[in-house]
């Protein structure tokens, strides 16, 4: 019975079915499934931003109703929410999460220091801002951003 299901398996190969062609317009939403999986990348941050992404998940505000929540791998996410500016030792892991995610991948820049390094810029343990290293599609100003305003951007990536 084995001999017969191997003989059937190399006989059969390797079947997979073609990826679909991508229709997505600049008026669609970025993931028209409506629902967003996030891994968030703290690169070197004070915390601030971490404690608003926080609240963004409490009863208060519920962006999960919105189809949005984190993920711990990479590998399972649509976008990677940034925090803080990247200090010289995260440069390298910050290339391999962004690397990790499958396309079509968003990048989120939350707070001042990741869209323009704030107030920690001019430190030698600095590299920059992750705004200067990696191309950033959606940025979230503050320091640090109302949870509100975050709930608002992330809106528009699940289109809901």
């Amino acid at each position: 019975m084995l001999k017969q299901l191997l003989r059937t398996i190399i006989h059969a190969g390797r079947v997979s079915e073609t990826e679909p062609p991508s229709e997505q317009t600049s008026e669609q939403p970025a993931f028209p499934s409506g629902s967003v999986h996030l891994r968030h990348l703290d690169v070197g941050s004070c915390n601030g931003c971490e404690l608003e992404i926080n609240a963004c998940f409490s009863s208060i505000y519920d962006i999960e109703q919105y189809g949005i929540s984190m993920a711990a791998s990479p590998r399972h996410c649509d976008g990677v929410l940034i925090t803080g500016v990247v200090t010289k030792n995260l440069v390298g892991p910050l290339h391999q999460t962004i690397a990790a995610v499958p396309a079509p991948k968003r990048l989120i820049a939350i707070g001042d220091c990741a869209i323009n390094g704030g107030p920690f810029l001019a430190s030698y343990a600095v590299e920059g801002s992750p705004a200067d290293l990696v191309p950033i599609d959606l940025k979230v100003p503050g320091c640090p951003p109302d949870p509100a305003a975050i709930v608002a951007a992330l809106r528009e990536l699940s289109g809901r």
